[in-house]
């Protein structure tokens, strides 16, 4: 812990925590009542639910607005690093001197009453975001959508929903037509909606809900497109053809996940689809690292880190993996106890040479490295395990000079590894 007065606020937000985790909005009304209620004066917002692809798909949406000179506010979850960078005003992350004293504003707002972590310091985005001027504010759902902290906003631009899978059934629900019933909470009243590739059951249910709420979709499949050709990304709507260069984010899924981006442009009617797919920045998806005492100890190495931790983003590493030239790619995984581990190990199963589970340092919620190791063993890797990654990579250089080694399973442990070596 640093002794930035921000890190010593948001360890004391911490122990306001309500003793479970309830899912309900009535916390959030009472702080932004008593904050005068700042969501209602930040520039017009798009709201981001889903799965996967949230962090990546606001990305891209920034990178088009930004590139034809547009301020953005932008708010995400979770950080990786430091909690500054989940509230970007105008571009920038939020400076330590601000982000401190909005924090205390916000703890004095809000007293002794329990409110949780995310709770609170969502309240203090909105605050933040209503003191500097811009055109948009893009805001990631944190956990669901319905009853989630950001889904306080009246009258969004634009919501989106991105793939919808199962993760978080412990407060989601366990069938996926429940899980995108609460992703299809943040629909609103005649708010048009962009809709990523969905499985049946969970469309249904989108579009059930947007047919009562007169919500306009534009639904991948039906009103868009996307998809490669000859090396390049094409995009189809109603309003005719885009021809682009591939995303900067690697893998395949990113195509779709553009589409959506682009989708999302046009229903804004604003911003440049190429600097949208070209000049996304989104750590920790698949980034290659480049430099570091991790990297130092296998030099001839090729070091990944990807963030992805449930069955769908394991199927799309997966794919990501198959489609990279060859090369034997040695997994480094930690995990946190609450994921599907095996749905996110199995795809994964056919690309990768070898697997040494780690535990997440300093993470409570962190699955031990032997169950991860037995769940590896049992989605049909050659798996093994090490006390820490710097042991995991010492082994694997030993044995493969050459290797692809890809270090993932959790957000947390992306964030650990980027600290030392982003």
């Amino acid at each position: 812990m640093t002794g930035h007065g921000s890190d010593i606020l948001l360890e004391r937000m911490m122990t306001l925590h309500p003793k479970i985790i309830d899912l309900t909005l009535d916390r959030m009304w009472r702080i932004l009542d008593a904050l005068d209620h700042p969501e209602r004066r930040i520039p017009p917002a798009i709201h981001i639910a889903g799965t996967n692809a949230k962090g990546s798909t606001l990305a891209m949406i920034r990178a088009g607005l930004e590139a034809t000179g547009q301020r953005v506010h932008a708010y995400t979850s979770p950080h990786l690093v430091r909690f500054h960078e989940r509230i970007r005003l105008a571009g920038k992350l939020i400076d330590e001197e601000r982000l401190s004293e909005i924090l205390d504003r916000c703890l004095t707002a809000n007293g002794p009453d329990p409110i949780t972590y995310f709770e609170i310091t969502t309240a203090a985005a909105f605050v933040a975001m209503t003191e500097e001027p811009a055109d948009w504010t893009l805001l990631e759902v944190g956990l669901g959508g319905r009853l989630d902290a950001t889904n306080v906003i009246d009258t969004p631009k634009l919501t989106v929903i991105t793939p919808v899978d199962l993760d978080h059934q412990q407060y989601l629900g366990d069938t996926l037509a429940a899980i995108a019933g609460e992703k299809a909470g943040i629909l609103k009243r005649g708010v048009p909606c962009v809709v990523g590739r969905q499985q049946d059951e969970a469309l249904e249910v989108i579009e059930d809900r947007a047919a009562r709420l007169g919500a306009p979709l534009f639904v991948y499949g039906q009103h868009w497109h996307a998809w490669t050709e000859h090396e390049r990304l094409v995009f189809q709507d109603e309003t005719g053809l885009l021809d682009l260069p591939m995303p900067n984010l690697p893998g395949p899924h990113q195509v779709e996940n553009a589409g959506i981006a682009l989708m999302a442009l046009r229903a804004l009617g604003t911003g440049d689809p190429e600097a949208a797919v070209t000049r996304a920045e989104w750590p920790a998806r698949m980034q290659r690292l480049r430099h570091g005492p991790l990297i130092d100890l296998a030099p001839e190495a090729e070091f990944w880190l990807d963030g992805g931790h449930n069955p769908h983003a394991g199927r799309a590493l997966a794919a990501t993996l198959k489609a990279m030239p060859h090369r034997p790619t040695h997994l480094i995984v930690g995990m946190l106890n609450t994921k599907d581990v095996t749905g996110y190990l199995a795809p994964l199963a056919e690309v990768a040479e070898s697997l040494t589970a780690v535990s997440i340092r300093g993470q409570s919620a962190t699955l031990s490295a032997d169950d991860t190791l037995a769940a590896a063993r049992r989605a049909g890797h050659e798996a093994t395990s090490a006390e820490t990654p710097e042991i995991a990579v010492r082994a694997i250089a030993a044995r493969d000079p050459y290797a692809r080694i890809l270090i993932g399973g959790s957000l947390y442990l992306a964030g650990e590894i980027l600290r030392d070596n982003g």
